[in-house]
């Protein structure tokens, strides 16, 4: 019986062995065959692969590019989708699986989402860099992009290096925040987006997101900390009361991760109110804006540069959020919270049909500027890789 009982373990055992290797056969390398760039073979001339993490990956994919990945469950260790715009064919792949030494020997062209916010960031980013450069010495791939979650205070010096005018390989360069290299020849800005890596989803427009009357005049929902503007933001809605009427929800310590009754109040929150209370933080730029966006919530926006190597307003006067500004976001710029009682006193005289007819300006104006920075993405790669092939 002992015998038996033993030989049942062993057997488990390497049946869990087998089952493991397997899994680990399919993720490295079964998908290596079988990736979206090899199904999609011959479909368009023009193909594109891009590669991203959690955070500004999903932004441009699901959110700008409106595209699908499959599985569906966040969680997934391997993502993928496929969308074409203009004549060029794109294939995304994200998660955690998809790591340096990887790439589809049927893919010429290569965009690389990365994030190099903060040390540990950065080094894992380079060494994603090394490997494409290798790639590229070798002539695996032709071409390469990369977007950039920058630094909130644009130092990205390290990147310096791998960027074609510098004798490097990149060719293109998107960076999110207004750093002072953005020329629109080579290096160009992205928007900071929502924050997908808390899970924020792609919202749908409904008719109460339109035409409900919202209890809220305004809403903040965040981190305050000691001695800030926030903080500024905090004693003034107070000291006139307007407390009251916006949902007002702070904390002392910063969270990266949301639970999901917290993702919920917060979404609420932009439902329910008029306006959305966007103070400075490390950037001038921040997720709020676009969430805001998203559920018809006009942005309250501190329009003032924060200490970094940022913007210069000297030299942009758009700057800061140079791109929003320039496609003409319908947000409500402040250059001090001792303006905000007196747009909430205006707030307060505006009927529900003008909120209704300015949350949809504020909806269509968001589709709009997503609809076009895909297309000027997009325009953007055909026009430096493929006329490059063509010549």
């Amino acid at each position: 019986m002992r015998l038996t009982r033993k030989r049942f373990c062993s057997f488990l055992i390497a049946l869990y062995c087998l089952f493991s290797l397997y899994a680990a056969y399919y993720v490295f390398l079964g998908r290596r065959r079988l990736g979206p760039a090899a199904i999609r073979r011959g479909l368009r001339k023009w193909e594109a692969a891009a590669r991203g993490r959690r955070g500004g990956g999903l932004y441009l994919w699901e959110h700008i590019f409106e595209g699908s990945l499959d599985p569906t469950d966040v969680t997934a260790q391997w993502r993928e989708g496929n969308s074409v715009v203009g004549r060029t064919h794109y294939s995304f792949i994200t998660g955690p699986s998809v790591i340096p030494g990887y790439f589809s020997v049927d893919v010429r062209n290569v965009v690389l989402i990365l994030n190099g916010r903060e040390n540990s960031k950065v080094y894992y980013a380079t060494q994603w860099l090394y490997y494409a450069q290798r790639l590229m010495l070798s002539q695996k791939i032709q071409h390469f992009a990369v977007v950039l979650l920058g630094n909130e205070y644009c130092d990205n010096e390290w990147i310096h290096q791998f960027l074609k005018r510098n004798g490097g390989f990149v060719e293109l360069l998107f960076i999110i925040y207004d750093s002072p290299w953005i020329n629109d020849v080579d290096i160009f800005q992205w928007p900071l987006g929502v924050a997908t890596y808390r899970n924020f989803p792609v919202v749908e427009t409904s008719w109460s997101m339109l035409h409900d009357e919202r209890p809220y005049l305004c809403n903040f929902l965040g981190t305050v900390y000691e001695n800030s503007s926030r903080q500024e933001l905090m004693d003034i809605l107070k000291e006139n009361g307007n407390d009251k009427f916006c949902w007002v929800s702070v904390r002392e310590q910063w969270q990266p991760q949301e639970t999901n009754e917290s993702l919920k109040n917060y979404q609420d929150a932009l439902l329910q109110s008029d306006l959305t209370l966007c103070p400075v933080g490390l950037n001038t730029e921040c997720y709020r804006i676009y969430e805001a966006c998203s559920y018809g919530s006009i942005p309250v926006v501190e329009d003032v540069m924060t200490s970094s190597r940022c913007g210069n307003t000297s030299v942009h006067h758009n700057a800061p959020l140079q791109l929003l500004k320039s496609m003409g976001a319908p947000f409500i710029f402040i250059k001090n919270w001792k303006e905000l009682p007196a747009v909430l006193e205006k707030e307060k005289t505006i009927i529900l049909q003008e909120k209704i007819q300015r949350r949809k300006m504020l909806l269509q104006w968001y589709q709009h500027f997503k609809t076009e920075l895909k297309m000027k993405f997009n325009n953007i790669l055909e026009s430096s890789f493929f006329m490059k092939n063509k010549n």
